[in-house]
Protein backbone atom coordinates (compact mmCIF):
# COMPACT_ATOMS: atom_id res chain seq x y z
CA UNK A 1 0.00 0.00 0.00
CA UNK A 2 1.25 3.47 -0.77
CA UNK A 3 2.72 5.24 2.19
CA UNK A 4 0.22 8.08 2.32
CA UNK A 5 -2.70 5.67 2.38
CA UNK A 6 -1.11 3.69 5.20
CA UNK A 7 -0.77 6.92 7.15
CA UNK A 8 -4.41 7.80 6.51
CA UNK A 9 -5.62 4.39 7.69
CA UNK A 10 -3.66 4.82 10.89
CA UNK A 11 -5.47 8.12 11.50
CA UNK A 12 -8.81 6.32 11.33
CA UNK A 13 -12.14 7.44 9.91
CA UNK A 14 -12.72 11.18 9.85
CA UNK A 15 -14.47 13.91 7.88
CA UNK A 16 -12.72 12.90 4.63
CA UNK A 17 -12.11 9.16 5.13
CA UNK A 18 -14.46 6.18 5.48
CA UNK A 19 -13.64 2.44 5.80
CA UNK A 20 -15.82 -0.35 4.35
CA UNK A 21 -15.12 -4.08 4.16
CA UNK A 22 -17.26 -4.42 1.01
CA UNK A 23 -19.17 -2.37 -1.54
CA UNK A 24 -22.83 -1.67 -0.64
CA UNK A 25 -25.33 1.19 -0.46
CA UNK A 26 -23.55 2.61 2.57
CA UNK A 27 -20.51 3.26 0.35
CA UNK A 28 -22.73 5.37 -1.92
CA UNK A 29 -24.15 7.18 1.13
CA UNK A 30 -20.61 8.11 2.14
CA UNK A 31 -19.67 9.26 -1.37
CA UNK A 32 -22.79 11.45 -1.48
CA UNK A 33 -21.98 12.85 1.98
CA UNK A 34 -18.43 13.67 0.83
CA UNK A 35 -19.77 15.29 -2.37
CA UNK A 36 -22.06 17.50 -0.28
CA UNK A 37 -19.26 18.53 2.08
CA UNK A 38 -15.55 18.80 1.31
CA UNK A 39 -14.94 15.66 -0.72
CA UNK A 40 -13.38 12.44 0.59
CA UNK A 41 -12.35 8.83 0.06
CA UNK A 42 -13.96 5.48 0.83
CA UNK A 43 -11.46 2.64 1.28
CA UNK A 44 -13.13 -0.70 0.44
CA UNK A 45 -11.44 -3.69 2.02
CA UNK A 46 -10.69 -2.05 5.38
CA UNK A 47 -12.64 -2.73 8.58
CA UNK A 48 -13.91 -0.04 10.94
CA UNK A 49 -10.94 -0.56 13.25
CA UNK A 50 -8.47 0.04 10.41
CA UNK A 51 -7.47 -3.59 9.68
CA UNK A 52 -6.85 -4.39 6.03
CA UNK A 53 -9.12 -7.28 4.99
CA UNK A 54 -8.87 -6.92 1.23
CA UNK A 55 -11.60 -6.33 -1.33
CA UNK A 56 -10.82 -9.34 -3.52
CA UNK A 57 -12.13 -7.93 -6.77
CA UNK A 58 -11.06 -7.05 -10.29
CA UNK A 59 -11.30 -4.06 -12.59
CA UNK A 60 -14.62 -5.16 -14.12
CA UNK A 61 -16.19 -5.22 -10.68
CA UNK A 62 -14.85 -1.74 -9.97
CA UNK A 63 -16.43 -0.50 -13.21
CA UNK A 64 -19.75 -1.98 -12.07
CA UNK A 65 -19.43 -0.18 -8.72
CA UNK A 66 -18.75 3.15 -10.40
CA UNK A 67 -21.71 2.64 -12.72
CA UNK A 68 -23.97 1.83 -9.75
CA UNK A 69 -22.86 5.03 -7.98
CA UNK A 70 -23.63 6.99 -11.14
CA UNK A 71 -27.10 5.45 -11.59
CA UNK A 72 -28.21 5.86 -7.97
CA UNK A 73 -27.17 9.50 -7.44
CA UNK A 74 -28.83 12.74 -8.57
CA UNK A 75 -27.09 14.64 -9.98
CA UNK A 76 -24.92 11.72 -11.05
CA UNK A 77 -21.49 11.59 -9.44
CA UNK A 78 -18.61 9.47 -10.73
CA UNK A 79 -15.86 8.65 -8.24
CA UNK A 80 -12.22 8.11 -9.16
CA UNK A 81 -10.99 4.58 -8.39
CA UNK A 82 -7.54 3.43 -7.36
CA UNK A 83 -6.36 -0.13 -6.75
CA UNK A 84 -3.95 -0.39 -3.83
CA UNK A 85 -1.94 -3.47 -2.84
CA UNK A 86 -0.86 -4.16 0.73
CA UNK A 87 0.67 -7.45 1.83
CA UNK A 88 -0.95 -9.33 -1.01
CA UNK A 89 -4.37 -7.86 -0.30
CA UNK A 90 -6.27 -5.45 -2.50
CA UNK A 91 -7.92 -2.28 -1.26
CA UNK A 92 -10.05 -0.12 -3.54
CA UNK A 93 -10.05 3.62 -2.97
CA UNK A 94 -13.15 5.43 -4.30
CA UNK A 95 -12.52 9.16 -4.20
CA UNK A 96 -15.02 11.97 -4.86
CA UNK A 97 -14.51 15.72 -5.04
CA UNK A 98 -16.85 18.24 -3.48
CA UNK A 99 -19.71 18.73 -5.92
CA UNK A 100 -20.11 22.37 -7.05
CA UNK A 101 -23.94 22.55 -7.13
CA UNK A 102 -25.40 20.89 -4.05
CA UNK A 103 -27.04 18.85 -2.76
CA UNK A 104 -26.42 15.41 -4.26
CA UNK A 105 -28.90 12.68 -3.32
CA UNK A 106 -29.02 8.89 -3.31
CA UNK A 107 -32.47 7.31 -3.69
CA UNK A 108 -34.07 10.64 -2.70
CA UNK A 109 -32.00 11.03 0.48
CA UNK A 110 -29.41 13.68 1.16
CA UNK A 111 -26.35 13.24 3.36
CA UNK A 112 -23.58 15.46 4.62
CA UNK A 113 -20.33 14.50 6.33
CA UNK A 114 -20.09 15.53 9.96
CA UNK A 115 -16.80 14.45 11.57
CA UNK A 116 -16.62 10.67 10.94
CA UNK A 117 -20.32 10.02 10.26
CA UNK A 118 -22.91 10.62 7.54
CA UNK A 119 -25.67 13.00 8.60
CA UNK A 120 -29.09 12.64 6.97
CA UNK A 121 -30.27 16.14 6.05
CA UNK A 122 -33.66 17.54 6.94
CA UNK A 123 -35.74 19.43 4.39
CA UNK A 124 -34.58 22.83 5.69
CA UNK A 125 -30.95 21.67 5.64
CA UNK A 126 -31.35 20.54 2.03
CA UNK A 127 -32.73 23.95 1.07
CA UNK A 128 -29.96 25.79 2.92
CA UNK A 129 -27.26 23.64 1.33
CA UNK A 130 -28.64 24.36 -2.12
CA UNK A 131 -28.82 28.10 -1.47
CA UNK A 132 -25.28 28.14 -0.07
CA UNK A 133 -23.93 26.33 -3.11
CA UNK A 134 -25.47 29.05 -5.29
CA UNK A 135 -23.90 31.66 -2.98
CA UNK A 136 -27.33 33.03 -2.21
CA UNK A 137 -29.94 32.76 0.54
CA UNK A 138 -33.68 32.41 1.01
CA UNK A 139 -34.25 36.12 1.54
CA UNK A 140 -32.99 36.96 -1.98
CA UNK A 141 -35.85 35.05 -3.66
CA UNK A 142 -39.18 36.61 -4.68
CA UNK A 143 -41.82 36.40 -1.98
CA UNK A 144 -44.62 34.32 -3.53
CA UNK A 145 -47.18 35.39 -0.92
CA UNK A 146 -46.88 39.18 -1.29
CA UNK A 147 -47.06 41.83 -3.95
CA UNK A 148 -45.28 45.09 -4.55
CA UNK A 149 -48.25 46.90 -2.96
CA UNK A 150 -47.43 45.16 0.34
CA UNK A 151 -44.30 47.22 0.91
CA UNK A 152 -43.98 50.89 1.86
CA UNK A 153 -41.93 53.16 -0.42
CA UNK A 154 -41.88 55.72 2.40
CA UNK A 155 -39.92 53.25 4.52
CA UNK A 156 -37.55 52.66 1.61
CA UNK A 157 -37.02 56.43 1.31
CA UNK A 158 -36.25 56.68 5.04
CA UNK A 159 -33.53 54.07 4.61
CA UNK A 160 -32.14 55.90 1.58
CA UNK A 161 -31.87 59.08 3.66
CA UNK A 162 -30.13 57.15 6.45
CA UNK A 163 -27.59 55.80 3.96
CA UNK A 164 -27.01 59.28 2.50
CA UNK A 165 -26.29 60.56 6.01
CA UNK A 166 -23.58 57.90 6.22
CA UNK A 167 -21.92 59.32 3.11
CA UNK A 168 -23.36 56.95 0.50
CA UNK A 169 -24.29 58.44 -2.86
CA UNK A 170 -27.81 57.41 -3.84
CA UNK A 171 -29.67 59.22 -6.60
CA UNK A 172 -32.34 56.64 -7.36
CA UNK A 173 -36.00 56.87 -6.46
CA UNK A 174 -37.26 54.28 -3.94
CA UNK A 175 -38.52 52.02 -6.73
CA UNK A 176 -35.31 52.30 -8.75
CA UNK A 177 -33.34 51.72 -5.56
CA UNK A 178 -35.19 48.45 -4.92
CA UNK A 179 -34.60 47.29 -8.49
CA UNK A 180 -30.92 48.26 -8.44
CA UNK A 181 -30.26 46.29 -5.25
CA UNK A 182 -32.24 43.23 -6.45
CA UNK A 183 -34.90 43.70 -3.79
CA UNK A 184 -37.60 43.41 -6.47
CA UNK A 185 -37.56 40.29 -8.64
CA UNK A 186 -40.11 39.02 -11.12
CA UNK A 187 -42.24 42.06 -10.23
CA UNK A 188 -42.46 40.82 -6.63
CA UNK A 189 -40.67 42.00 -3.51
CA UNK A 190 -37.99 39.60 -2.36
CA UNK A 191 -38.42 38.00 1.03
CA UNK A 192 -35.88 40.51 2.36
CA UNK A 193 -37.75 43.48 0.91
CA UNK A 194 -41.05 42.38 2.42
CA UNK A 195 -39.56 41.79 5.88
CA UNK A 196 -37.74 45.14 5.89
CA UNK A 197 -40.35 47.40 4.29
CA UNK A 198 -43.77 45.79 4.78
CA UNK A 199 -46.50 48.39 5.20
CA UNK A 200 -48.58 46.42 7.71
CA UNK A 201 -47.79 44.34 10.76
CA UNK A 202 -47.91 40.59 10.17
CA UNK A 203 -47.17 37.31 11.92
CA UNK A 204 -44.13 36.77 9.68
CA UNK A 205 -41.98 38.79 12.10
CA UNK A 206 -43.65 38.19 15.47
CA UNK A 207 -41.40 38.76 18.49
CA UNK A 208 -42.95 38.01 21.87
CA UNK A 209 -41.71 40.23 24.72
CA UNK A 210 -42.25 39.51 28.40
CA UNK A 211 -41.20 40.73 31.83
CA UNK A 212 -41.35 37.82 34.28
CA UNK A 213 -41.44 37.84 38.06
CA UNK A 214 -40.59 34.12 37.94
CA UNK A 215 -40.76 31.41 35.30
CA UNK A 216 -44.59 31.41 35.25
CA UNK A 217 -45.65 34.86 36.51
CA UNK A 218 -45.76 37.57 33.85
CA UNK A 219 -45.61 41.19 35.04
CA UNK A 220 -45.78 42.79 31.60
CA UNK A 221 -46.13 41.48 28.05
CA UNK A 222 -45.92 42.97 24.59
CA UNK A 223 -45.58 41.85 21.00
CA UNK A 224 -44.11 43.39 17.88
CA UNK A 225 -45.05 42.33 14.35
CA UNK A 226 -43.57 45.35 12.58
CA UNK A 227 -40.97 45.40 9.83
CA UNK A 228 -37.62 44.10 11.05
CA UNK A 229 -35.84 47.47 10.87
CA UNK A 230 -38.42 49.08 13.16
CA UNK A 231 -38.29 46.06 15.46
CA UNK A 232 -34.70 46.76 16.50
CA UNK A 233 -35.66 49.86 18.49
CA UNK A 234 -38.97 48.38 19.64
CA UNK A 235 -37.25 45.43 21.30
CA UNK A 236 -34.56 47.68 22.79
CA UNK A 237 -37.19 50.04 24.19
CA UNK A 238 -38.99 47.14 25.89
CA UNK A 239 -35.74 45.90 27.41
CA UNK A 240 -34.80 49.37 28.67
CA UNK A 241 -38.28 49.78 30.14
CA UNK A 242 -37.76 46.72 32.34
CA UNK A 243 -34.13 46.88 33.43
CA UNK A 244 -32.63 49.06 36.12
CA UNK A 245 -30.71 52.24 35.52
CA UNK A 246 -28.80 54.44 37.94
CA UNK A 247 -27.53 57.99 37.58
CA UNK A 248 -23.77 58.33 37.83
CA UNK A 249 -22.84 61.88 38.88
CA UNK A 250 -19.65 62.64 36.99
CA UNK A 251 -19.41 66.37 37.53
CA UNK A 252 -19.89 67.07 33.84
CA UNK A 253 -22.76 69.00 32.29
CA UNK A 254 -24.50 65.72 31.54
CA UNK A 255 -24.24 62.85 34.00
CA UNK A 256 -23.96 59.19 32.98
CA UNK A 257 -26.68 56.58 33.24
CA UNK A 258 -25.52 53.17 34.41
CA UNK A 259 -27.70 50.41 32.97
CA UNK A 260 -28.11 47.00 34.53
CA UNK A 261 -26.68 45.48 31.31
CA UNK A 262 -24.33 47.04 28.74
CA UNK A 263 -26.77 48.40 26.16
CA UNK A 264 -24.24 48.06 23.34
CA UNK A 265 -24.16 44.31 23.96
CA UNK A 266 -27.95 44.08 24.19
CA UNK A 267 -28.21 45.91 20.88
CA UNK A 268 -25.79 43.45 19.23
CA UNK A 269 -27.82 40.52 20.52
CA UNK A 270 -31.10 42.02 19.26
CA UNK A 271 -29.55 42.73 15.85
CA UNK A 272 -28.21 39.17 15.58
CA UNK A 273 -31.60 37.82 16.61
CA UNK A 274 -33.43 39.78 13.91
CA UNK A 275 -30.88 39.42 11.10
CA UNK A 276 -30.15 35.71 11.50
CA UNK A 277 -33.65 34.49 12.34
CA UNK A 278 -35.06 31.66 10.24
CA UNK A 279 -38.20 33.38 8.96
CA UNK A 280 -39.41 30.16 7.35
CA UNK A 281 -39.99 28.68 10.78
CA UNK A 282 -43.46 28.74 12.34
CA UNK A 283 -41.92 29.61 15.72
CA UNK A 284 -41.62 33.17 17.02
CA UNK A 285 -38.66 34.97 18.49
CA UNK A 286 -39.04 35.43 22.25
CA UNK A 287 -37.44 37.82 24.75
CA UNK A 288 -37.93 37.01 28.45
CA UNK A 289 -36.72 39.49 31.08
CA UNK A 290 -36.22 38.25 34.64
CA UNK A 291 -34.79 39.99 37.69
CA UNK A 292 -31.31 38.61 37.13
CA UNK A 293 -31.19 37.59 33.47
CA UNK A 294 -32.63 38.08 29.98
CA UNK A 295 -33.25 35.24 27.51
CA UNK A 296 -33.26 35.90 23.76
CA UNK A 297 -34.62 32.93 21.78
CA UNK A 298 -34.59 32.81 18.00
CA UNK A 299 -35.84 30.22 15.47
CA UNK A 300 -32.92 28.86 13.47
CA UNK A 301 -29.93 26.81 14.58
CA UNK A 302 -26.28 27.64 13.99
CA UNK A 303 -25.03 26.96 10.46
CA UNK A 304 -23.99 23.36 9.84
CA UNK A 305 -20.48 22.66 11.09
CA UNK A 306 -20.34 25.63 13.48
CA UNK A 307 -20.50 24.94 17.20
CA UNK A 308 -21.01 27.26 20.16
CA UNK A 309 -17.34 26.72 20.99
CA UNK A 310 -16.42 27.90 17.49
CA UNK A 311 -18.44 31.07 18.13
CA UNK A 312 -16.72 31.81 21.40
CA UNK A 313 -13.26 31.19 19.93
CA UNK A 314 -14.05 33.12 16.73
CA UNK A 315 -13.13 29.93 14.88
CA UNK A 316 -15.62 30.11 12.03
CA UNK A 317 -16.41 31.75 8.72
CA UNK A 318 -19.42 34.03 8.88
CA UNK A 319 -22.30 32.62 6.83
CA UNK A 320 -25.38 34.83 7.30
CA UNK A 321 -28.64 32.93 6.97
CA UNK A 322 -30.18 36.01 5.34
CA UNK A 323 -27.46 37.55 3.18
CA UNK A 324 -29.56 40.33 1.65
CA UNK A 325 -30.86 41.45 5.06
CA UNK A 326 -27.38 41.32 6.60
CA UNK A 327 -25.91 43.38 3.75
CA UNK A 328 -28.69 45.98 3.96
CA UNK A 329 -28.33 46.33 7.74
CA UNK A 330 -24.60 46.81 7.18
CA UNK A 331 -25.26 49.59 4.67
CA UNK A 332 -27.58 51.23 7.21
CA UNK A 333 -24.75 51.21 9.72
CA UNK A 334 -26.64 48.93 12.11
CA UNK A 335 -23.88 46.31 12.01
CA UNK A 336 -20.18 46.81 11.35
CA UNK A 337 -19.22 43.58 9.62
CA UNK A 338 -20.26 39.96 9.50
CA UNK A 339 -19.15 37.61 12.23
CA UNK A 340 -17.68 40.12 14.70
CA UNK A 341 -20.73 40.64 16.93
CA UNK A 342 -20.16 37.72 19.32
CA UNK A 343 -16.68 38.92 20.24
CA UNK A 344 -17.92 42.44 20.93
CA UNK A 345 -20.77 41.11 23.09
CA UNK A 346 -18.33 39.13 25.21
CA UNK A 347 -16.00 42.12 25.55
CA UNK A 348 -18.82 44.44 26.67
CA UNK A 349 -19.74 42.10 29.52
CA UNK A 350 -16.11 41.49 30.46
CA UNK A 351 -15.47 45.25 30.60
CA UNK A 352 -18.43 45.66 32.97
CA UNK A 353 -17.18 42.71 35.07
CA UNK A 354 -20.50 40.94 34.55
CA UNK A 355 -20.97 37.19 33.99
CA UNK A 356 -20.35 36.25 30.36
CA UNK A 357 -23.43 35.43 28.25
CA UNK A 358 -24.53 31.85 27.69
CA UNK A 359 -25.04 30.62 24.10
CA UNK A 360 -26.82 27.36 23.35
CA UNK A 361 -28.91 25.52 20.78
CA UNK A 362 -32.45 24.69 21.92
CA UNK A 363 -34.43 22.43 19.59
CA UNK A 364 -34.57 24.11 16.18
CA UNK A 365 -33.50 27.47 17.60
CA UNK A 366 -30.72 29.34 19.35
CA UNK A 367 -30.78 31.14 22.69
CA UNK A 368 -28.57 33.79 24.22
CA UNK A 369 -28.88 34.42 27.95
CA UNK A 370 -27.27 37.41 29.64
CA UNK A 371 -26.85 37.76 33.38
CA UNK A 372 -26.43 40.63 35.79
CA UNK A 373 -24.69 40.83 39.11
CA UNK A 374 -26.87 42.12 41.96
CA UNK A 375 -28.16 45.44 40.77
CA UNK A 376 -27.88 46.93 44.24
CA UNK A 377 -24.13 46.95 43.69
CA UNK A 378 -24.60 49.52 40.96
CA UNK A 379 -26.73 51.71 43.20
CA UNK A 380 -24.27 51.34 46.06
CA UNK A 381 -21.45 52.53 43.82
CA UNK A 382 -23.50 55.55 42.81
CA UNK A 383 -24.29 56.39 46.45
CA UNK A 384 -20.63 56.04 47.35
CA UNK A 385 -19.69 58.52 44.61
CA UNK A 386 -22.27 61.02 45.87
CA UNK A 387 -21.21 60.68 49.51
CA UNK A 388 -17.54 61.03 48.61
CA UNK A 389 -18.13 64.25 46.66
CA UNK A 390 -20.27 65.65 49.48
CA UNK A 391 -17.50 64.82 51.96
CA UNK A 392 -14.92 66.65 49.84
CA UNK A 393 -17.14 69.74 49.64
CA UNK A 394 -17.70 69.71 53.43
CA UNK A 395 -13.94 69.48 53.97
CA UNK A 396 -13.28 72.46 51.71
CA UNK A 397 -15.98 74.55 53.40
CA UNK A 398 -14.60 73.65 56.84
CA UNK A 399 -11.23 75.08 55.79
CA UNK A 400 -12.69 78.18 54.16
CA UNK A 401 -16.38 78.94 54.69
CA UNK A 402 -16.37 81.69 52.05
CA UNK A 403 -15.62 79.45 49.05
CA UNK A 404 -18.02 80.01 46.16
CA UNK A 405 -19.50 77.20 44.06
CA UNK A 406 -17.18 78.22 41.22
CA UNK A 407 -14.08 78.01 43.42
CA UNK A 408 -15.11 74.60 44.78
CA UNK A 409 -15.76 73.36 41.23
CA UNK A 410 -12.26 74.36 40.16
CA UNK A 411 -10.63 72.51 43.08
CA UNK A 412 -12.40 69.15 42.95
CA UNK A 413 -12.81 69.32 39.82
CA UNK A 414 -16.54 69.35 39.12
CA UNK A 415 -18.73 71.67 37.11
CA UNK A 416 -20.16 74.69 38.87
CA UNK A 417 -23.67 73.43 38.24
CA UNK A 418 -22.85 70.05 39.83
CA UNK A 419 -21.35 71.72 42.89
CA UNK A 420 -24.45 73.88 43.27
CA UNK A 421 -26.57 70.73 43.23
CA UNK A 422 -24.37 69.13 45.92
CA UNK A 423 -24.58 72.26 48.05
CA UNK A 424 -28.35 72.18 47.80
CA UNK A 425 -28.38 68.50 48.78
CA UNK A 426 -26.17 69.22 51.80
CA UNK A 427 -28.53 72.00 52.87
CA UNK A 428 -31.53 69.69 52.54
CA UNK A 429 -29.71 67.14 54.68
CA UNK A 430 -29.06 69.87 57.25
CA UNK A 431 -25.29 69.44 56.93
CA UNK A 432 -24.62 73.09 56.00
CA UNK A 433 -26.44 76.43 56.25
CA UNK A 434 -26.04 79.59 54.23
CA UNK A 435 -25.41 82.57 56.44
CA UNK A 436 -25.97 86.04 55.01
CA UNK A 437 -26.61 87.06 51.42
CA UNK A 438 -25.57 85.12 48.34
CA UNK A 439 -22.73 87.59 47.86
CA UNK A 440 -20.70 88.38 50.91
CA UNK A 441 -22.22 85.59 53.02
CA UNK A 442 -20.58 82.37 54.16
CA UNK A 443 -21.23 78.67 54.82
CA UNK A 444 -21.79 77.23 58.27
CA UNK A 445 -21.12 73.52 58.78
CA UNK A 446 -23.70 71.93 61.08
CA UNK A 447 -21.94 69.78 63.64
CA UNK A 448 -23.04 66.13 63.92
CA UNK A 449 -25.20 65.41 66.95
Amino acid sequence: MKKHHTHLIQQGENEIMEFKTSFNDEVIHSLVAFANTNGGTVLIGVSDDGKVKGAGTGRETIAQWINEVKNKTVPAIIPDAEIIEEGGRTVIALKIQEYPVKPVSVKGRYYKRVKNANHLLSVSEVVNLHLQSLNTSWDTYPDPAHRFDDISLDKVQQCIEAMKNRGMTITESPLSFLLKYDLIREEKPTNAAYLMFKNQDSIATTIELGRFQDIITIKDASRTQADIITQVEQVLDFVKKHINVALIITGEAQNTRKWQYPLEAVREIVLNMIIHRDYRSHSDSVVKIFDDKIEFYNPGKLPEGITVQDLLQNNYKSTPRNKAIAEFFKNLGLIEKYGSGIGRIMNYFADEKLPLPDFKTIGEGFQVTIFTSVVENVVENVVENVVENERKILELISNNNKYSALQIAEMLPLTQRTVQRYLKQLQEKNRIKRMGPAKGGYWKVVEDN
